[in-house]
């Protein structure tokens, strides 16, 4: 049984619940990040949610996603998270921004959460080795063509990754270094 960390309306931690109840009925608000990873040619690596998962299967999403823990630190979690999932070691990960939604999937359940979003640059692709639990395939977007492919749903993207990547490109609009284009 995964125990993740619940939260209040600002982010101030409660303690712990167990996963599968925070993501029942509209959800309980806990803490959760996501990680964008842009591979060498400075596009989003895309990762497609495996089949197994309860929520959002078998849509696209940013590299990495997960919840925070009490037990592991916060910079050394998403770390951990990424090679999990990955198979990759990042030494610089890049904390951008945090922001609050709830989206639900059909009768299944809701995602409920506070979520922090990271950026690592310089990944190379052909060293991602996907962990089949939690993705299937990986797919390597430049930011316009991503855009494009957003704007007219196009693909099957995580509510949350959408939300991520539209205010991803408006930081980059208002500060040039975390955006390249």
């Amino acid at each position: 049984m995964e125990y993740i960390t619940i939260v209040d309306e600002a982010g101030k931690i409660l303690g712990t619940e167990e996963k599968i109840k925070c993501h029942q009925g509209k959800g309980i608000l806990h803490s959760a990040f996501l990680i964008m990873l842009f591979n060498e040619k400075d596009e989003v690596i895309l990762a497609k949610r495996s089949q197994g998962k309860m929520l959002w299967p078998d849509f696209w999403d940013g590299t990495v996603a997960s919840h925070y823990d009490l037990e592991t630190a916060r910079e050394e979690r998403v770390k951990q998270r990424v090679f999990y999932e990955t198979g990759l070691v990042c030494r610089q990960i890049d904390d951008l921004f945090q922001f609050r939604y709830q989206a639900e999937f059909k009768n299944v359940g809701s995602e409920n959460e506070i979520c922090d979003v990271f950026a690592a640059r310089d990944i190379r692709s052909d060293q991602l080795n996907h962990n089949d639990l939690e993705i299937s395939e990986y797919k390597c977007l430049g930011i316009s063509e991503l855009t494009e492919k957003i704007a007219a749903n196009s693909l099957k993207i995580t509510p949350w990754f959408v939300i991520a990547f539209r205010r991803y490109l408006q930081i980059g609009e208002e500060s040039s270094p975390c955006l390249k284009t």
